[in-house]
């Protein structure tokens, strides 16, 4: 009679290809769920993009696509409020920018979905505004494909600028793509030449029998004057570097129109500058006009006093500023 006992050693065999399998096939659907999701939160991505180019977030979509994994894709997002109750006119410079440098990525042929532009207002994510403590806008921030933001992931507006060019150079450095900027055509320039031009020959013709004025000393002194205070105000760097007119606290609606850094301006304050320097260029007018002339003493003496407070008021107000951004200068002058 034969034996029905089973053998030990295939029942070892046996029990260990089954745990193998159970080990295995939890693993193996785990990472094709993974695959799934994230092929669905690209597809999704790249149909939002379609449409608009930069993809506009609430407080879910942001933590879904954004915060959340599987990502294989880096994300820059703009932390704004755009509303117009919020009154921030930064934001909506800041936007323009943005929307550029954006539209210049999604039109240009080296486009992919290892890229997307998003925005967050403050008004539909507050939640994220509160979950990043976050409490100023506009914020410029990069969210890699993979890992947590570092410091450098957020893009220096106060001491750059958010012009799309530097945004650009920004995103290059923390991502590798390339994105060169495309600007709209922009014939502002040429019409406001071609009206100059038009008024000069228009106010030549006019006076062609007397041309006298040509010469006149005062008029080409004065001309000359507002192109010195322009470019020693800090017009050019605002040129070339767009920082926003001012900054407002979202928190408490406070107003900063002098920045507190050396490295850096808003427009606001070159503006001050100018007229700072144009008041103090009168004292000093005033007090040659004093020394010089031959008229009444009185008159004279009373010029004299206002050329003099002029030159000694402003002058006090200037170097406030200029202390208050360079921390540690020892001096001043009547205003602290």
């Amino acid at each position: 009679m034969a034996s029905t006992r089973t053998n030990p050693i295939v029942n070892l065999h046996f029990l260990t290809v089954l745990l193998l399998l159970a080990i295995c096939l939890p693993f193996g659907g785990g990472q094709k769920k993974k695959e799934n999701l994230l092929s669905e939160k690209v597809e999704q991505m790249m149909e939002w993009s379609s449409r608009r180019s930069v993809i506009r977030m609430n407080g879910d979509k942001f933590r879904r696509f954004v915060k959340a994994p599987p990502r294989n894709y880096s994300v820059i997002v703009m932390f704004t409020a755009l509303q117009p109750q919020r009154q921030c006119s930064v934001c909506r410079q800041a936007n323009e920018e943005y929307q550029v440098l954006a539209n210049s990525w999604r039109y240009s042929s080296a486009f992919s979905n290892k890229l997307f532009f998003t925005v967050v207002d403050y008004d539909e994510g507050a939640d994220v505004f509160q979950q990043l403590n976050m409490n100023s806008a506009p914020t410029f921030m990069h969210f890699p494909a993979k890992g947590k933001p570092k410091r450098a992931d957020t893009f220096d507006l106060q001491r750059i600028g958010f012009a799309s060019e530097q945004l650009a150079k920004w995103i290059a450095d923390r991502t590798d793509v390339q994105i060169r900027v495309f600007r709209p055509p922009n014939y502002s320039g040429t019409i406001a030449l071609a009206l100059l031009v038009s008024l000069v020959g228009g106010l030549l013709y006019l006076r062609r029998n007397n041309l006298e004025f040509i010469y006149n000393k005062t008029g080409w002194a004065m001309a000359a004057l507002c192109v010195v205070f322009a470019m020693t105000s800090g017009q050019m760097w605002n040129h070339i570097r767009g920082p926003p007119y001012a900054h407002k606290n979202p928190q408490n609606g406070q107003v900063s129109y002098i920045h507190g850094s050396s490295q850096a301006q808003f427009v606001a304050e070159s503006h001050i500058i100018l007229l700072l320097n144009a008041a103090i260029t009168m004292g000093m007018v005033l007090l040659n006009e004093a020394a010089t002339s031959k008229g009444d003493v009185g008159k004279r003496r009373i010029i004299c006093l206002v050329g003099l407070g002029l030159v000694v008021f402003f002058f006090s107000f200037l170097l406030s500023i200029f202390r208050s951004k360079y921390h540690g200068y020892p001096y001043s002058f009547l205003i602290k």
